[in-house]
Formats: structure tokens, sequence, C-alpha cells
């Protein structure tokens, strides 16, 4: 238990919560009457993106940002506000974990920027956000007065009797959290904590206590040091250089404005745009997807996954504001395309062996879902269909998938293949039969429909919308099945945008789509 007497400044947990809540609504309501003036102070006193957007239509966004990150992020909104948006950016700052609490109680606002994404974890498992985004690295030091005049180079010599410390308050500061986390792992923890002189709410005041002389040490982050060039320096010591944190930004899911609030976000990440202030202020930077406005992504798609993930990508544009362009082909096609130099984001493949041939292009895949390959015949079967080797008897109209340029049909002549049938494979038998050789197996199932063909192989999820116009008779030969590996791009300039989709196209709510096409779920989690 932290003592009494050093708790300055810091609340009880309960009272921190109530306390939170009320503050941020306070400064809610001051917010929408407040007007930035020309250093972007609001007449609250909270940091704000200056806006002249014409017309005067402003979609304002509430950040609540940690204490300690506050100079590149307050520099980098009054830059975007500049570049006339039409959104403001208002921050409110406390230490992550004050913030997270408030948040619980309050459920309001837009963002939540947090000094460790531990914070963000605990804030996506309570429900409060969705997307998150990171936006640089940083790592606890020690700070000590310019010139280390207690000459402190060790955990161990925060101990000597003439060494005064201050700590953040590990239940409000993520700087808390993690240099007790790192201090309990070493052993140092209790007898730090007994010694040190008083325990603060976020990183900036403990800083300050020591470039006052207050005290003399105290555990920051170095990215805090930089904002003390004149006052402060850093002691690395091994127990913390091991241990780097990443800064994110996520969105909340209580916002009204998620396109705006994911916009600004994608701003911060951005190399010319906030990570410039990022880097200014002494943070190690992400390499994050280059600004633009409205982003376009082009997905390469085998046809047989369209139905599942159409509606999905349309909710994905419209959230993050961006158009996704998809191209859905034969496999076969589509891979050719990328072997001659097509650049793709992300190829979402209609089975696994497609991916193979293309893996060096692409960071590790995911396979989504897999689906059977099945036989389909008119209603009714009139021709008496059960089985793959009926595929061969006399006067049977057949359709299949074209082998070279089609999963499907690769995968249909590698079945058949390894099946005899009076003495020759099964594919070799059928092709008397063959009356059409496509690309996709919706043409396939088209034309069946319309009466060209007596029979097609297809797989399950293309016949999930005409079940009750076709007869659907299942393969047990051989191996039907095919799965659906998803992967980005290795040379993607979206990686992080890219990743966010494929997290939507993974997501439970994408798994119900899957399942209900006649997909099977093959990611391990949550079922919807």
């Amino acid at each position: 238990m932290l003592q009494n007497k050093k708790r300055a400044g810091v609340v009880n947990q309960g009272v921190l919560i109530a306390v939170g809540s009320i503050i941020v609504l306070g400064l809610l309501s001051i917010f929408l009457i407040s007007t930035p003036d020309k250093n972007g102070q609001n007449s609250s006193g909270t940091t704000t993106g200056k806006n002249d957007t014409a017309g005067g239509t402003q979609k304002n966004l509430v950040l609540f940002c940690a204490a300690g990150v506050k100079p590149p992020v307050a520099s980098a909104a009054l830059k975007y506000a500049k570049e006339k948006f039409g959104t403001e950016v208002h921050l409110q700052y406390g230490g992550s974990g004050t913030l997270l609490s408030s948040l619980k109680v309050a459920k309001i606002g837009d963002l939540y920027l947090a000094a460790d994404s531990s914070y963000q974890q605990l804030a996506k498992e309570a429900g409060l956000v969705k997307e998150v985004i990171p936006l640089a690295i940083i790592r606890p030091v020690i700070a000590v007065a310019k010139g280390n005049p207690k000459q402190i180079k060790t955990l161990d010599d925060l101990l000597k009797e003439n060494v005064k410390i201050a700590l953040a308050n590990p239940e409000a500061a993520s700087i808390g959290k993690q240099s007790k986390k790192i201090m309990q792992q070493t052993g140092h923890w209790e007898r730090i904590e007994k010694k040190t002189t008083v325990f603060k709410p976020t990183v900036m005041d403990i800083a300050a206590d020591v470039s006052l002389g207050a005290v003399d040490a105290a555990i920051v982050w170095d990215s805090t040091i930089k904002q003390f060039p004149d006052k402060l320096e850093a002691v690395h010591v091994p127990e913390f250089d091991a241990s780097e944190k990443t800064i994110s930004i996520a969105v909340l899911t209580c916002s009204k404005k998620p396109t705006e609030a994911l916009r600004f976000a994608r701003y911060l990440q951005a190399p010319k745009k906030g990570q410039v202030e990022f880097k200014k202020y002494g943070y190690e930077q992400i390499k994050g997807d280059p600004w633009e406005l409205s982003p376009e992504l082009l997905l390469y798609s085998g046809g047989v996954n369209r139905l599942a993930i159409e509606d999905t990508i349309r909710q994905f544009e419209k959230r993050e504001g961006v158009t996704v362009n998809v191209a859905y082909n034969g496999c076969g096609i589509l891979v050719s395309q990328i072997n001659a130099g097509a650049m793709p984001d992300a190829y979402f493949a209609c089975d696994v062996s497609y991916m193979h041939q293309v893996q060096d292009k692409f960071m590790a895949p995911v396979t989504v879902s897999e689906t059977d390959m099945v036989i389909i015949t008119k209603k009714g079967n009139p021709k008496n269909i059960k089985s793959l080797k009926d595929l061969a008897r006399d006067g049977i109209k057949l359709g299949i998938a074209h082998e070279q340029q089609s999963a499907l049909g690769a995968l249909t002549k590698r079945m058949m293949s390894k099946i005899d049938y009076n003495g020759q494979d099964l594919y070799s038998a059928i092709q008397k039969n063959v009356k059409q050789n496509t690309p996709t197996a919706d043409l396939l199932v088209n034309q069946l429909r319309i009466g060209g063909l007596d029979a097609s192989i297809v797989y399950l999820a293309n016949v999930s919308q005409v079940k009750d116009k076709l007869e659907i008779i299942p393969i047990t030969e051989a191996d039907p099945r095919a799965e659906q590996p998803i992967a980005i791009r290795k040379k993607t300039q979206h990686h992080y945008l890219m990743q966010r989709l494929l997290d939507a196209i993974e997501s439970v709510a994408s798994r119900k789509k899957f399942e209900s096409h006649g997909f099977r779920w093959r990611i391990e989690g949550p079922t919807p």
C-alpha cells in the first residue's frame, strides 16, 4: 500500500472516477461555448485546434490525452486545424489511468490517447474503444537534475539515504504502472515505495518536481526529459531499456464522429504530418501510413469471397472515409497479374495453393475460412447425378472452372485426377462432356440456372443465395475442401489501414456473414 503521507495530489480511486467524470462533463460543456485564440487555447485553458472552415460547419472532436504526450499532440492538432479539414480537436489532459477511469463512467468523447498500450487493451476489454492506432515508442528512465549531482546510475542508487524520490501514482499514470511492474520483477519495488517522498498523478508533475529541486530523482518516460532540456537528464538502466511501450490513440465506441476521429488519428501517425511533431519532441517514431485525406486501397479477391465480404468492405469505407477498390476474379488470373507486376494492397485467395504462388510478395497470411466443393444440378436432379463419376456418363452437359484461371478449376482437376474411371483418371474422362470452362464459379451457376448446363462443380459458398433453385450434391471423394487465406502486401504504403481492413474481415460480425454464405470459420476467437 502507498503511504497516505506520500499521496500528495493523489485521490482515492473511487473518488478519482467520480471527480474525473464530473471534470469531463464540465469541460465538454465549456467546449461548446469556448473559442480558440491564436495560440490554440480556448477559454477553458484546454488546447484546441483552430478552424476557419467556410460556412462555419465544424465537426469538433474531443481527445482525452495522456498528460506526458501533450506537446506533440497539441502542436499536431493546431496544424490539423490550420489545414482546414473542417474539424477542431479539443484536448483534455490527465494520467492515462485517470482518463480511463473517467471514460468508464462518463462514456463521452471521440478519442483516447494513452502513453501505454496496456491501457488501450483495458479500454478495449471494457468495450470503450474500437480501432487502436500506434503513434510512438517510449521507455522508462530515471530523471535527475542536469549534471546528475547525486551520481545516480542504477536502481539501487535510488535507495541511497540522501536521495529523495518522486513517483507517479500506479493507479493514475502509465509511467507509474509500468515502473511499479518492472521494479516488482527486479525486487526493488517495496523498498523504493517506502522511500518515495511523494506520489503524483502524472509524469509531468514528478518531472517538474525534479526540475525544481523538490526531489533528486523520478522515474519518467525518455520523451519527458526532452521537455525539460535545460533542467533534466536521463539515466538509462538495463531494466528499463528493455521495457519499451507504445503510445497509441483509439477511437471511442461512443464517438458520434468516428470518420473524423479516424482521419485525425491517421494524421497523427503520418510521417510528414503528426510524426514530425513527435520527432521534434524526442519520441521514437512509428513508420506510419502516408497522409491522404481520403485514401484509396486496392484489394484482389477470389470471386468466391465476394458475397461474404461486400457488406463489411462498404461499412469499412464509410467508417474510415476511404475507398476500397476490389478486383474480383479467378485466382489464376489474379496471381498472373500479381506476378506480372500488379500491386494490390492485399490479396484474399480462393484457396491456399494460390497464396503460395505469390507468398514472397505478401506478409504472413491468415486463413479466414473454408468451403466445400459440391456438384449442382437443375432442380429435381433430372439426370440423377449422385457422385463425381456420374459426370462422365454420356449425355451430361457439364460446366467446370478453368484449371489455369481459377483456383476452383485447379482444385477440380487435382481432385478428379486422383479418381480412377475405367482405367483413366476421372478428370480426363469428363472432358468429352465439358461445355463451359469459366474463370469463376458465378458464371457456372448462372449457366446452369438458365438451362445451358446439366451439372457443374462449384463451391458451396457460391450457391448460398440460390439453394432453393438448385439441387446440391455433396462430394465425398478425394478432398473437396478449399481454404481462403488473406494477406497484406509487404510493400503496401497503407500497412496500418490495411490491417484495420483485415481486422474488420476477421471480426465476429464478419464471421456471421461468412457462415451465412456457406463458409466454415477458421479463425479462433469469440463466437457471434
